[in-house]
């Protein structure tokens, strides 16, 4: 995990007098460790949410079942709704969700192993993203942890 990343989206953030939150599936809370590792982080790190659990995502997160039956835990739609439920459910301005396929098993021709849907949420604006990573589970959560980082500072205009 790069440092220099969470240390560049702490900057932004503090420089905006904004807090962030967290809403991860398949990072099971690694994007929320990277954050609090640096010294500092209770000043632009507001709280996350590990959503593991279809049911988690709903009761923590407002993130309708309907739309998780429509679309799948895995997609665009639950990605934004997460997003929009870490503000909503949290004192933070931005914040970013992953939900994604991390393997080695669970994935399907539709939604194979390595792909990612990330939301962001930034002053109300919603953004999605779907990536695939190469690798094994632990390759695919990292590059989820860096690419779910890099898109929020990007968000921010600072990156």
């Amino acid at each position: 995990m790069s440092t220099a990343l969470v240390t560049e989206l702490a900057a932004a953030l503090l420089a905006r007098g904004a807090q962030m939150a967290t809403a991860e599936s398949c990072t099971g809370g690694l994007i929320a460790g990277a954050c609090t590792e640096i010294a500092g982080s209770s000043d632009w790190f507001e709280r996350g949410f590990v959503s593991y659990s279809n049911q988690a995502k709903t009761e923590m997160l407002g993130v309708d079942a309907a739309l998780i039956d429509a679309h799948g835990a895995v997609s665009e739609a639950v990605a934004l709704a997460m997003a929009h439920g870490a503000v909503a459910h949290s004192r933070a301005r931005c914040s970013l969700a992953v939900t994604g396929v991390a393997g080695p098993g669970g994935g399907s021709p539709a939604k194979p192993v390595g792909m990612v849907w990330f939301g962001w949420c930034v002053n109300g604006q919603a953004e999605a993203e779907c990536m695939r990573f190469d690798g094994d589970r632990a390759a695919v959560r990292q590059a989820t942890v860096e690419h779910a980082l890099a898109g929020l500072l990007r968000r921010l205009g600072a990156g």
